[in-house]
């Protein structure tokens, strides 16, 4: 069996299915789940369209690469999104479809990792794909702490030469999961140049890139900053993703983009892996990359909920909306697992305790005395599962 497996710890679901399987919650009030983060809107129409009509296509095997169709949709996207010039994202050898971020984010270590470059750095706290990842590459994670006081951004001013020399991948996510803080474009600058420098690849998770506070400042992305630099996407890659950006989880659809060697690397080992795309789901991903419409009603949905959810909590807690993505990062008044067996017992509210997105270091988890709320539900949803926090606040 593969070492790495001894060293996985549960998923964070799992543990929280653990946390509370002795707790029951009151009787009569109805369970709210704030835990997972899964879109649960309605799936856009032209994305149901394009999908029912490319139906015949399941008679044929699809190729690794994607059909031309959906690689150019992607192309135009990245170019009108990150304002990169027209025609200067080739569809042909810097974009890779594939069946959802997790998918890739995991594939992308398996690839690139090797015993002379074992390391990968990870955010901490942090989606625990990326540490399973390395793991399972049979490399080691190398831990960077998310703390409040530098905005839950990672520092890499302390890191040693001597760990960068040995990084094969570095994991970003922004706008990150599970805080929202947002890297500005300078930050993915100076990301990009270490990189360079160290000869390490910059894996950018930006699944949560189209939900964001303010339409005058979208977060930046890595392939905006790397135009910014010069001298092509060398050491690049972005991920995408359909599941937030158009609130379709269950289409499992996304993309690589970025350094065009790395992607010709990639691709070859993903046509050993096998994970293609089904051409209806390629043909209905094509539709949703060419639409912006339903993306702004997704995003204008989820501030309504944010500013909602803020004017009920503000009165008991200190709450600072994030920039991006769609979770409260919300102090726990104590324990975080404590507070998420009350939130269960007196509220029937599921919210995940941030320590199990942590991972101890130095004796202490970034994570801990914390709970990510996700606000995916509809507006009633949210008000009344924030209300239900607030009595709790209070009563603690």
């Amino acid at each position: 069996m593969n070492p790495g497996l001894e060293r996985l710890q549960p998923y964070p679901f799992a543990r929280l299915r653990m946390l509370l399987a002795d707790v029951e919650p009151p009787a009569g009030l109805q369970p709210i789940d704030l835990g997972i983060g899964e879109p649960r809107g309605a799936v856009p129409e032209l994305v149901r369209e394009a999908l029912v009509a490319a139906l015949p296509g399941l008679s044929r095997y699809p190729s690794t690469q994607g059909e031309p169709e959906l690689r150019a949709a992607i192309a135009d996207w990245l170019e009108r999104r990150f304002a990169l010039e027209a025609g200067t994202v080739d569809p042909a050898t810097e974009v890779l479809p594939v069946s959802g971020t997790r998918e890739a984010l995991f594939a992308l270590a398996q690839c690139f990792v090797s015993p002379q470059r074992p390391l990968v750095l990870v955010p901490n706290p942090g989606y625990q794909v990326y540490e399973g990842a390395a793991l399972l590459a049979g490399g080691e994670p190398h831990y960077l702490a998310l703390q409040a006081a530098q905005g839950y951004r990672p520092q890499f001013a302390d890191l040693d030469p001597a760990v960068l020399e040995r990084t094969a991948l570095l994991y970003l996510c922004s706008p990150g999961n599970p805080t929202g803080a947002v890297l500005e474009r300078s930050e993915l600058e100076q990301i990009i140049t270490l990189a360079r420098r160290h000869r390490f690849i910059v894996a950018a998770d930006e699944c949560y890139s189209e939900i964001y506070a303010d339409d005058a400042a979208p977060p930046p992305g890595l392939l905006e900053a790397a135009a910014a630099l010069g001298n092509g996407r060398h050491n690049c890659l972005v991920l995408h993703s359909l599941s937030k950006r158009s609130g379709v989880p269950g289409l499992r659809s996304g993309f690589v983009a970025g350094d065009a060697d790395l992607i010709a690397a990639f691709a070859l080992y993903r046509s050993y892996h096998g994970c293609t795309m089904a051409p209806p789901v390629q043909a209905a991903s094509a539709a949703a990359w060419r639409d912006e419409a339903h993306v702004r009603d997704n995003r204008q949905q989820y501030r309504q909920r944010f500013a909602a959810v803020h004017d009920i909590l503000s009165p008991v807690v200190a709450l600072q909306l994030p920039p991006g993505g769609f979770y409260l990062w919300l102090r726990t008044p104590g324990d975080d697992c404590a507070f998420a067996r009350t939130a269960w017992q007196q509220a029937a509210l599921k919210v995940l305790p941030g320590s199990f997105l942590g991972r101890d270091r130095h004796g202490s988890n970034p994570g801990a005395g914390h709970v990510r709320v996700e606000l995916v539900h509809d507006l009633d949803t949210c008000r009344e599962a924030a209300q239900r926090l607030c009595a709790l606040l209070a009563r603690h």
